[in-house]
């Protein structure tokens, strides 16, 4: 038994030391990891290189327990970037460092990059909020070039986050890739001088690869050029758009919902479109078919301007009422100077302000609007037919859909008159009043045989067999003297 005991015994202190913690005692460290540097060291020509990439730090970093996609740590391998290398990199955790390489090993004469991004966290959960980029080369010379530009996402025309980029070197397809930061900007290098095909995308799944169904688009630069521009990212589909649903959008216009989104520069003809009844397949004739702002701009509806100069009590209260603006807006830009000084002073980041909707290009819809030349009818069916509508990807087709216009709301009947008519003047019943107990028959205590049907005694209840004339007694004659 005692061999037992000791047994779990060193098993536990065996399990004990296998854990990794910092000793207790000592005061709180707040500090996130610090690089203290880097093998290779960046910039450097290595032929024959053969030993792993390593990036070292002044404190124990966490491994992480998230699942991987290749042969090392999740948590490590998310925050690792490899390139050209178009596998996922074998990414090692020793304790106060990290070690990369490639799957398929190191190719001679090939420029190298790895870059480790934000976000390494040491054994107290302090988060680095730097990364760290090492490049060298296999016996190539030495890039000294790079490539700027920001990534837009084309839905809400502003700058995508942490926006995937990877610039295609040509024509030997060797692929280096790199992340946006907060606004979708990018600037990274060095990269061996060439053509490029330059992909910006949304990262969905968070694995710096460009998947399938993942939005994206691409821009050739050509060699010299360091400036990428904008790269606006959509949905690319082979298939062109069908119609999801028709619905009535006035009198004279229906509202057609796409299954894709649309291409924002085509402008169809009125031709192109069709609106028929059913049964007779009677054409009621297309006037327009245009995007909703262009709708509303030429067919909505105009607020009316005021010609009329205004009193001199108005223009006096307009400018009390701009020296009232001009005042607040003063008091408003002080007490933002006081907490931003604030701010500075604690050490805390200023916050930045959220940018407006870039107007580069316009913005995308899934929706038109066609407006034909006689009213639409209630409850009847119509069938809607466009030629040559093309989806984002400029992928155009024919499509067809049928709908039905909803009948007319019946208007609601006021019922309150005919009520207030028929009722009579007293609306009271006679029998929601009150019986009351007739006393006038009540003489030295004794109830007339009315009184007694209406109202019984409750001192002298009587039986159930017993009826309401045995009930009352008679009154007693006055004896003679």
């Amino acid at each position: 038994m005692s061999v037992l005991i000791r047994g779990a015994v060193l098993a536990c202190l065996l399990a004990g030391c296998a854990r990794i913690a910092e000793p207790p005692g000592g005061p709180p460290d707040s500090n996130p990891p610090r690089l203290l540097g880097t093998l290779p060291d960046s910039i450097t020509v290595l032929p024959g290189f053969r030993s792993d990439a390593e990036f070292r730090f002044d404190e124990v970093v966490s491994e992480g327990a998230a699942p991987n996609f290749g042969l090392g740590s999740g948590d490590l391998e998310r925050l690792i970037i490899l390139s050209p290398s178009p596998n996922v990199p074998r990414v090692s955790w020793k304790r106060r460092r990290i070690t990369v390489r490639p799957r398929e090993g190191w190719q001679p004469n090939r420029t190298y990059r790895i870059e480790l991004l934000p976000g390494l966290v040491d054994l107290r959960n302090n988060r680095s909020q730097n990364g760290e980029v090492i490049t060298f080369t296999t016996g190539s010379p030495v890039p000294e070039r790079y490539l700027e530009g920001r990534v837009v996402d084309w839905t809400t025309a502003r700058g995508q986050a942490l926006g995937l980029v990877v610039a295609t070197l040509l024509p030997d397809s060797l692929e280096y890739r790199t992340l946006a930061d907060s606004t979708g900007r990018f600037r990274f290098g060095p990269l061996p001088d060439g053509e490029y095909l330059v992909a910006g995308a949304i990262d969905q799944n968070r694995n710096s690869r460009l998947d399938a169904r993942e939005s994206f688009d691409t821009t050739r630069v050509a060699i010299g050029r360091d400036s990428v521009g904008e790269i606006w990212a959509f949905r690319h589909d082979t298939v062109p758009a069908r119609i999801q649903t028709i619905a009535k959008h006035d009198s004279l216009a229906v509202i057609v919902t796409f299954t894709q989104q649309l291409n924002p520069y085509q402008r169809l003809p009125s031709s192109a479109g069709r609106v028929r009844l059913l049964p007779d397949s009677t054409d009621l004739g297309v006037d327009s078919i245009l995007p909703r702002a262009l709708y509303d701009s030429a067919y909505g509806p105009r607020a009316p301007v005021d010609t009329t100069p205004p009193s001199d009590s108005v223009r006096v209260a307009d400018s009390l009422a701009r020296v009232r603006a001009d005042s607040v807006a003063r008091a408003d830009s002080v007490l933002r100077a006081r907490e931003a000084a604030r701010r500075r002073a604690r050490g805390i980041e200023e916050p930045r302000p959220p940018e407006p909707p870039l107007t580069t290009k316009p913005p995308l819809d899934d929706k038109l609007i066609i407006r034909v030349r006689e009213p639409l009818r209630a409850g009847a069916r119509y069938v809607v037919e466009i030629d040559g509508v093309e989806n984002v990807s400029r992928v155009a087709g024919r499509a067809v859909l049928g709908f039905q216009v909803p009948d007319d709301p019946k208007p609601a009947v006021d019922t309150s008159a005919a009520d207030s008519a028929r009722a009579p003047s007293d609306s009271l019943p006679p029998d929601s009043l009150p019986v009351r107990p007739d006393t006038a028959g009540l003489t030295r205590g004794t109830w007339s045989a009315g009184a007694a049907q209406q109202s019984p005694s409750p001192r002298a209840p009587r039986a159930p067999h017993e009826s309401v004339t045995a009930a009352v007694r008679p009154a007693t004659p006055p004896r003679p003297r």
